[in-house]
C-alpha cells in the first residue's frame, strides 16, 4: 500500500491497518484465532497467498508476532501490546456497522462459513446437558457446504462439514439468511421456531432451550440507526 505522504496519525495508522482484509485478520486475532488454517476457515474468501502477505505485514509493523509452536510443527500468531490496543477500534467498528451498515444484506454476503464459525464461538455451552451433544445444521438453500455438525463436550465445541459418524441429538433445518438474521438480532429465534422458519427435530430439551444456547452476535442488542440520519448533515 502506497503511503499518504502525511505525518497525520490517522494517515500513519491507516498505512498499517487500512488494506483490504487487514481489519478482518485483526478481528480474528482478537477473537482468539492463532493458526494459519483457522484464519483460512474464518476468512474463506481470502486467498492463502493474500492471508500470508497480510500476516507478514502485520508482523513487520510490530502488531503481531509469529511464534514457533512448542513441540509441534508450524507457527501461531499473537498480538503484541500495540496490536492488543486496537481492540477498542475493532469493537467500535463492529458497533457502528451493526447500527449503520446492516440495512441491506446482499445474497453474496451470506457467508455460511463465517456464520457457522460465529455460532461455534458463541454457543452457550452452560445451557447444554452434561456429556457430548451432537447438533446437525442443514442449510436447505445450499448445494455446497449444506451440512454442518457441532460436537460439544463440556466447554469444547468442534465444527465440521464431514459427517462425524455420530448420532445427532438435534437436527436444525433453515436457510442461511434466516440464521444470519437471528445471529444479528433482527429475527427472534422463538418467533422463527414458532413460524417454522427453522425446523427442528431431536431431543425436546435441546429444542426447548435453543433460545438460551444458540450462538448469536454479542452486539445483537444494537438497534439499527434511523435511515433519515444518513441523509442530512449534523448542524
Amino acid at each position: 500500500m502506497a503511503g499518504y505522504g502525511q505525518f497525520c496519525p490517522v494517515a500513519k495508522a491507516t498505512e498499517l491497518i487500512g488494506e483490504k482484509w487487514t481489519l478482518l485478520v485483526l478481528r480474528e486475532l482478537l477473537l482468539g484465532t492463532t493458526r494459519f488454517n483457522d484464519f483460512q476457515r474464518a476468512l474463506s474468501r481470502m486467498s492463502p497467498t493474500l492471508l500470508a502477505k497480510r500476516l507478514r505485514h502485520l508482523e513487520a509493523s510490530g502488531i503481531i508476532i509469529r511464534k514457533k509452536l512448542s513441540g509441534k510443527k508450524g507457527y501461531e500468531y499473537r498480538l503484541t501490546a500495540a496490536g492488543k490496543q486496537l481492540e477498542p477500534l475493532i469493537e467500535a467498528l463492529a458497533i457502528w456497522g451493526m447500527r449503520w451498515a446492516r440495512s441491506q444484506l446482499m445474497d453474496d454476503e451470506l457467508d455460511v462459513e463465517f456464520l457457522m464459525r460465529e455460532i461455534q464461538r458463541r454457543l452457550q455451552t452452560q445451557y447444554l446437558p452434561d456429556g457430548e451433544t451432537v447438533i446437525c445444521l442443514i442449510f436447505d438453500d445450499l448445494k455446497k457446504n449444506k451440512h454442518w455438525w457441532l460436537l460439544i463436550e463440556d466447554d469444547v465445541v468442534d465444527l465440521c462439514t464431514d459427517d462425524p459418524g455420530k448420532d445427532a441429538d438435534l437436527f436444525i433445518n433453515a436457510d442461511v439468511r434466516t440464521l444470519v438474521e437471528i445471529w444479528e438480532g433482527d429475527l427472534d429465534i422463538r418467533k422463527a421456531l414458532d413460524n417454522e422458519l427453522i425446523k427442528v427435530n431431536g431431543l425436546r430439551h435441546l429444542i426447548r432451550t435453543m433460545p438460551d444456547w444458540f450462538g448469536v452476535c454479542i452486539y445483537k442488542e444494537i438497534k439499527r440507526g434511523d435511515p433519515a440520519l444518513m441523509r442530512k448533515a449534523i448542524k
